[in-house]
């Protein structure tokens, strides 16, 4: 194995095609074919253009698949990867090159290829898409353009070895690959249903008569005019001169990326003093357009180049990295409206930067096209994304009439704020699961892995969308007995794990649950009926949600339990404390109800402090959901603080009548602080809710959905300030600065020296709350150094015989459905059996599923948003999708219930792309069973894999657990497991198309 991926012979190429799509109906792992209409003809070049949609040069356009890829999905225009002087082994590229999990960066440019293959790789390209257009009625034969890209300098242009490629493309009739290709399909004619000999016969040689020039940053105007002047007067070619987003000048950039939320990319002024500046830029395209005028030719620009950043987080194994997708929008479009503007429309434009189904028939719309993309690309539904950007740019026959400038400015006014290109205000959170990727049967739902009660997420959503609330508050219930707390407050790591995360949104999981349980929670509770209990006698010490959900999975599974409750009512915090504008109390009181349906027994107004006299009255096992009940306390130098918890509990009691001042300052930066800034400013009296924190609201651990909620509420954030002394109605605060990234890629912060005052009549410490360590040590509960009870990791059981530690009270402040999984951890360990159980998510129609992938749809109401879930344990296939040269394969295994997916080591070039996107911690080219083309490469491999020694006889070289061994079919006795055997026969049986 290298990072170094071979082309495939043309033969095997055809044969590919054509039997995958006969035996599964796709190509190249694409399900859903794109057929263009003639009446959307578009004109360039002189050419018929189809669709003015491709991929940009890059991972998409390397190799002879990857566009055939492309074109199946919907592509037309093909901006062919860059090729220059320095090529192959030659050219240097970190690997991984490519992070494209939100906006994308990369550390490659060229080709990785030599010259000369490359261009093997467009013919054959060419003829591969001019039969696939006939024999499956994609378009017509010459529908589709490719459009050439070379750089970096006159002199490697003008080279031998370049000026060959240019020539080639320019008529590659002369050509090995061209006379090879056409002489195959000629004596294969016969396989073909609708393509003919006089089909073949017609294909063009002419593949190329426009070029884009990319040079490098830095490269003088006078060299880019020279060599844009070649290409047209020499070359005869249409034009088009790719731009940087330097062009908008360095406080143009760096604004727009503060006030959007990339104040972390890092870039200096550097590239944009040393590249071309916009003063000498006009007049150069003035001049140029008029050269190409005068040769009958078209010319323009390509809006623009990635955009060289610093790496400061360990994103790739560089030191620079090219930024683009969502942020480099509105740099590129910006860019696209100034050029606009002062051409009055009449340059021509071919737009990338941040292009995708959201604002590509906007940017068409404004006389901006052929646009092409890379980042949306690269992410889960790869080129199937192109079928909806395709679709949606139908819109009958369209000649180039100009730039509409005032279109354009406005997408680059809307861009700023635009949802779809804004970076979110915390940095995302980990889309992976923390285990290894399996060899096979990797499929998996993240939505109920990442969830800490496994809750049957996905089959929730099916009975959802089917309209059986009744039936879906079941499944809810089996694990969950607090479904209107969840559904409306819960922090949804289900949600955060969502793949659909990688297109929009996540499915509204929770919405949903909220739906089912306002559709199902009366018909559910008229059928529970308490039965007798009997068996284990259990004392539930505090009625909070974990107590409460102890207490339901006991008596759900006939074992008797009583719920001591300090208080006067149940719910805990959830009731006590919470806001009502944030859950109201009829909601609590529902999840109450029916977490007690099942017969349990409540003591109100009863405080716990001896567990012997527990034990006494005759309980056999105890189980303690106290709560964090010990107050956080903040520390100032003058003054005090009240206590964040403690306010919350009078607001809501008095209904927000507490007297507090005018001035209110809340410290803290998690969601206790946010509710509570939040419960301020809603306060009579209160004028200013201050929140202060020592970091940015980037840093602070509040959930994004609170923070925004408070920032929404008019809540005044004071970042960056670190609390000193409260005296006189004042907060004196230390200023505080953040570092640089250290080596683990995360910001320090320190003093600055200097201080503020703000405005304080009261300051509330949220802080955060402490476990009732003194109880537990009054009760001989060893505990560890940070007061909390030590416990069996499996049972939660103390060093207390029959006594155990649930929620808040043993972890410290936590979630609802944190406690929720730890209170039927403890009720299993007492009943002796599993509280509840799976459901089966198997979807019977996965083609209902395949048509969801690829397309961008954003949240639907809740009743509706079920439709958006991709089925993840169904079907996955991230790493199949995301990688541009087909490198990983979803294959169907016969006597195995899903598909598995292999590695292709030949195919790929360890971009590190499907590393991202796979939801397990680890990354497919490198932990998926492989198939390597021969010993050699495996020899040069650590993965696990095999090789087929003979395809016939399914004989087959295998590195399994670090070990070689050879492996027949006819073997009946193997350390193999059955399921790699299975692979490996299914490969030489049903895909020898894939054995090179």
């Amino acid at each position: 194995m290298g990072d170094r991926m071979t082309p495939m012979p043309f033969p095997q190429l055809v044969e590919w095609v054509m039997k995958e799509h006969d035996d599964k109906g796709t190509v190249f792992g694409v399900y859903r074919p794109y057929q263009a209409k003639a009446e959307n003809d578009r004109k360039i070049f002189g050419r018929t253009l189809e669709t003015p949609v491709g991929p940009a040069a890059g991972p998409h356009t390397q190799l002879t698949q990857n566009i055939a890829a492309a074109y199946y999905a919907g592509s037309r225009f093909f901006e062919l990867k860059t090729v220059q002087i320095i090529d192959g082994e030659d050219l240097p590229v970190s690997k991984p090159c490519i992070k494209a999990d939100d906006e994308c960066y990369n550390c490659e440019w060229s080709t990785e290829l030599y010259v000369p293959q490359a261009q093997e790789e467009y013919i054959k390209a060419w003829f591969l898409l001019s039969v696939m257009a006939k024999e499956y009625g994609l378009g017509a034969m010459d529908g589709f353009q490719f459009n050439m890209s070379v750089g970096y300098d006159l002199e490697g242009i003008k080279s031998p070895k370049i000026d060959l490629f240019i020539e080639s493309m320019k008529d590659a009739k002369d050509t090995d690959t061209y006379k090879n290709c056409r002489e195959y399909l000629l004596e294969n004619v016969s396989m073909f249903k609708n393509v003919t000999k006089e089909d073949i016969e017609g294909i063009s040689s002419n593949i190329c008569n426009s070029v884009t020039l990319s040079t490098l940053h830095g490269c003088p105007p006078q060299e880019i005019e020279r060599i844009a002047t070649y290409l047209i007067e020499v070359k005869g070619l249409h034009t088009f001169i790719k731009c940087n987003p330097t062009l908008l000048g360095y406080e143009f950039a760096r604004k727009t990326m503060d006030e959007m939320g990339y104040d972390y990319v890092a870039f200096g002024d550097f590239h944009f003093l040393d590249d071309l500046q916009y003063k000498d830029a006009i007049p150069m395209l003035q001049r140029l357009m008029k050269l190409a005028g005068e040769k009958n030719l078209e010319f323009g620009v390509k809006i623009t180049n990635t955009f060289p950043v610093d790496v400061k987080q360990n994103e790739l194994p560089s030191e620079e990295m090219y930024m683009s997708g969502k942020s480099l929008y509105p740099l590129s479009i910006s860019l696209a409206a100034k050029l606009a503007k002062e051409f009055d429309g009449q340059l021509r434009i071919s737009y990338s930067g941040g292009a995708d189904y959201h604002n590509i028939k906007s940017i068409v719309d404004a006389g901006i096209w052929p646009v092409t993309v890379a980042t949306t690309l690269l992410k889960p539904g790869g080129y199937q994304r192109l079928d909806q950007m395709a679709s949606e740019l139908e819109c009958g026959s369209v000649e180039f009439a100009g730039v509409d400038a005032e279109k354009a400015a406005k997408l680059a006014e809307a861009a700023i704020t635009d949802e779809h290109h804004v970076k979110a205000v915390k940095p995302l959170p980990s889309r992976k699961m923390n285990k290894p990727v399996p060899l096979t049967d990797c499929y998996v739902a993240p939505c109920k892995e990442g969830c800490p009660i496994h809750q049957d997420v996905t089959t929730y959503l099916q009975l959802s969308g089917a309209g059986k609330y009744e039936e879906a508050m079941k499944v809810i219930a089996e694990k969950n007995p607090l479904p209107f707390i969840t559904g409306t407050i819960c922090a949804h790591n289900c949600m955060s794990k969502c793949n659909r995360n990688f297109y929009e949104d996540p499915v509204n999981i929770r919405g949903v649950k909220l739906v089912c349980a306002e559709g199902g929670y009366d018909a559910l509770m008229k059928e529970i009926k308490a039965g007798e209990l009997k068996g284990k006698k259990t004392a539930v010490v505090g009625g909070g949600p974990a107590g409460l959900a102890a207490a339901y999975f006991l008596t759900k599974n006939g074992c008797p339990a009583t719920i001591y409750e300090a208080g006067d009512s149940l719910g805990g915090v959830v009731k006590h404390v919470i806001p009502g504008f944030r859950i109201s109390d009829e909601a609590i009181a529902k999840d109450v109800a029916l977490a007690t349906a099942y017969g349990a027994e409540v003591k109100l107004n009863t405080r716990v402090e001896s567990l012997e006299d527990l034990k006494k009255a005759g309980y056999d096992c105890i189980i303690l959901a106290t709560g964090a009940s010990k107050p956080g306390v903040l520390k100032l130098e003058a003054g005090e603080a009240m206590n964040a918890l403690d306010f919350l509990a009078q607001f809501k009691a008095t209904d927000g009548n507490v007297n507090i001042g005018k001035n209110v300052v809340v410290i803290g930066g998690g969601n206790t602080a946010m509710d509570t800034a939040r419960a301020v400013k809603k306060t009579k009296g209160v004028e200013h809710s201050y929140l202060v924190y020592r970091r940015t609201k980037r840093f602070m651990p509040a959930d994004e959905e609170e923070l925004v909620m408070a920032v929404e509420d008019g809540v005044e954030f004071k970042e960056l300030l670190s609390p000193v002394k409260l005296e006189n109605g004042k907060l004196i605060c230390n200023v505080m600065k953040l570092s640089d990234y250290d080596a683990s890629g995360r910001r320090g912060v320190s003093e600055t020296g200097e201080t503020v005052e703000i405005p304080a009549d009261t300051v509330i410490a949220a802080v955060g709350e402490q476990v009732p360590t003194d109880f537990l040590k009054a009760n001989g509960i060893n505990v560890n150094d940070r007061g909390r009870a030590m416990v069996n990791e499996e049972t939660l059981e103390t060093s207390v015989s029959g006594v155990y530690a649930i929620g808040d009270g043993l972890y410290g402040p936590k979630t609802v459905v944190e406690a929720m999984r730890d209170a039927r951890m403890a009720a299993e360990a007492i009943l002796g059996a599993k509280a509840a159980r799976d459901f089966d998510d198997t979807v019977e129609n996965l083609g209902k599923l395949y048509d969801r992938r690829g397309v961008l749809a954003e949240t639907k109401e809740f009743k509706e948003d079920s439709t958006r879930c991709l089925g993840c344990s169904n079907i996955c296939e991230n790493c199949a999708e995301v990688c541009p040269n087909r490198a990983n394969i979803a294959i169907h295994v016969p006597g195995m219930a899903k598909h598995q997916i292999i590695h292709v080591d030949y195919m790929c070039n360890e971009c590190g792309n499907c590393k991202s996107f796979c939801p397990y911690d680890s990354a497919p080219y490198l932990d998926k069973f492989t198939l390597f083309a021969n010993e050699a490469d495996m020899e040069n491999s650590k993965n696990q894999g095999f090789v087929v020694l003979d395809q016939a006889a399914v004989s087959c070289k295998v590195r399994y657990l670090g070990n070689m061994y050879t492996w027949n079919a006819a073997d009946s006795d193997s350390v193999i497991p059955e399921g790699l055997r299975k692979v490996m026969e299914t490969v030489c049986k049903d895909y020898d198309y894939l054995l090179a």
